[in-house]
């Protein structure tokens, strides 16, 4: 695979459940190298968009490469390169620790069992352990390495911390991000907890009402939005060249959160950055692109924003 060619690329990709819906008009590029963070409310697709990518469902619609290639009709050639791990953590709660890691190395060729009883073993969860006696982290921990152990061009991890409390969330965080750095591998995982996001990702993909509404680099989103407030009362018209994405309103009066393209020179408005997840909040709660109103020059969309 070129270094240019995007590790997930999806085309107006969709995926119906009866006359519902799951996912629709999903358009996206994730470069290589990334750890994204994709991000909406339940039923937003997030799932969806996942199973899809590890070739465990079939789109209805539109088209989408993992790794430069298919991963539909279980193509051997992406499922060895890809790590999938689903938010009910599958195991076998009989086995126990090695016995699960024995079964990783025989069904997967790429498997580096050095690795996998090293981060156990970091993890202090005894090989012998059943893993049906394991705390609910601890085997969040041994599904998350049974994926790393493949040792996979590309993870999918599908909620990976949830339900676990902050000691085991942060260190199933921390194992995810020291194996990633060793690796070198991507990353595509959903999660609710916008800490996650700031705290591990470089890249973050936005999902609501199935659709997607964000999705680029993190810092890039940072510094293409801003708060901006008029200095007096008066009711002013937004500078030109801005997107409006949304309005807030407080006894101390009004401001708004837009996209902008170029520096705001305009000196009756106040301009503050804002931080991530004040940005993700508010698309989240403006829903739709179709639904943004535009306000001035129209500044056009960054290659990798929704369309």
């Amino acid at each position: 695979m070129s270094d240019n060619t995007p590790v997930l690329e999806a085309v107006d990709l969709g995926k119906r459940y009866g006359r519902t819906w799951a996912l629709q008009d999903c358009t996206l590029k994730i470069p290589r190298g990334r750890i994204a963070a994709l991000v909406g409310p339940n039923a937003a697709g997030k799932s969806t968009l996942l199973r899809m990518a590890a070739g465990l469902l079939r789109p209805d619609a539109g088209t989408l490469r993992v790794l430069g290639q298919s991963p539909m009709h279980n193509n051997a050639n992406v499922v060895k390169r890809v790590g999938y791990l689903d938010q009910e953590r599958p195991l076998y709660k009989s086995f126990r620790v090695m016995e699960m890691l024995r079964f990783g190395e025989k069904t997967n060729p790429s498997w580096n069992m050095e690795t996998a009883k090293d981060s156990v073993t970091q993890l202090d969860i005894p090989l012998g352990a059943r893993v049906g006696n394991l705390s609910g982290g601890q085997q969040a921990q041994v599904a998350l390495t049974l994926c790393l152990a493949k040792q996979p061009e590309l993870l999918l991890l599908d909620e990976p911390a949830s339900e676990l409390d902050a000691v085991a969330r942060e260190d199933l965080l921390r194992l995810l991000m020291q194996q990633v750095s060793e690796s070198g591998s991507s990353v595509l995982l959903s999660t609710h907890a916008l800490g996650d996001v700031s705290a591990i990702c470089d890249y973050v993909v936005i999902l609501s009402h199935s659709r997607v509404v964000l999705s680029d680099d993190i810092e890039y989103i940072v510094e293409s939005h801003r708060f901006i407030s008029a200095l007096h009362e008066e009711d002013l018209t937004p500078p030109p060249g801005v997107t409006v994405i949304d309005e807030q309103r407080s006894a101390r009066g009004s401001s708004l959160l837009v996209r902008v393209e170029l520096p705001i020179t305009d000196t009756r408005w106040r301009v503050e950055r804002p931080t991530l997840d004040e940005v993700v909040m508010a698309y989240l709660r403006e829903g739709s692109p179709g639904a943004r109103r535009r306000v001035g020059d129209d500044t056009g969309s960054r290659e990798g924003e929704a369309r």
